[in-house]
């Protein structure tokens, strides 16, 4: 059995990580999503357990006294985290984990993970990000302040492995898959036995 590769994906606010996500976990049945944790109250439509665990502040906290976060951050205010246990079990088991996290936690989990995949993605425009964090229905000031931290964040591409520009969404999945597809394919990545016997 080969080793799972751990792929992260990060991008500014509104860039299309969980849509291109999404897209993944459905064109993909070896990939499993690590569900993060946040303290930020629930959009319109996320359900607890499949978008984030939203958790209270406290709560959070517990976790990370307890050690049970792969890695944890704050980010626009708010705590984020992915918890440690399922990552790793699905790693064990030769599934390919995928997370969705910011440049903060990415940095976090390469730390621990050195072999995790790092990808960013970029929106086609400044322009074009203005317009979808627009669209989301957020207070005025809640997206300003995602608009000025992705300046800071694209500021981190230089750390990820790949760059991928989400202007066609469609194409920006499939250049994913592939990059995925290539990871999986290492060396590094299969059970010592089978390099034992090739080299026999």
């Amino acid at each position: 059995m080969r080793k799972g590769a751990l792929l992260v994906i990060s991008a500014p606010s509104g860039a299309g990580k969980t849509t291109i996500c999404r897209k993944l976990l459905a064109r993909r049945k070896d990939l499993r999503y690590s569900v993060s944790c946040t303290t930020r109250a629930p959009r319109s439509g996320e359900k607890h357990g499949r978008h984030y665990f939203f958790l209270s502040r406290e709560d959070f906290k517990r976790k990370i006294q307890r050690g049970e976060l792969l890695e944890w951050a704050m980010v626009h205010d708010e705590y984020y985290g992915t918890p440690r246990r399922y990552a790793e079990d699905a790693l064990k088991h030769g599934f390919d984990v995928i997370m969705a996290i910011d440049v903060q936690g990415a940095m976090s989990v390469r730390r621990k993970h050195p072999s995790a995949v790092l990808v960013f993605v970029l929106p086609p425009s400044l322009e074009t990000l203005k317009a979808r964090l627009a669209r989301r229905r957020e207070a005025q000031d809640s997206a300003a302040k995602r608009l000025a931290n992705s300046r800071g964040e694209l500021a981190a591409i230089k750390n990820y492995d790949y760059v991928v520009v989400n202007d066609d969404l469609e194409q920006a999945v499939s250049q994913i898959s592939s990059i995925l597809t290539v990871e999986s394919l290492r060396t590094s990545r299969l059970d010592p036995s089978h390099l034992a016997a090739a080299t026999a």
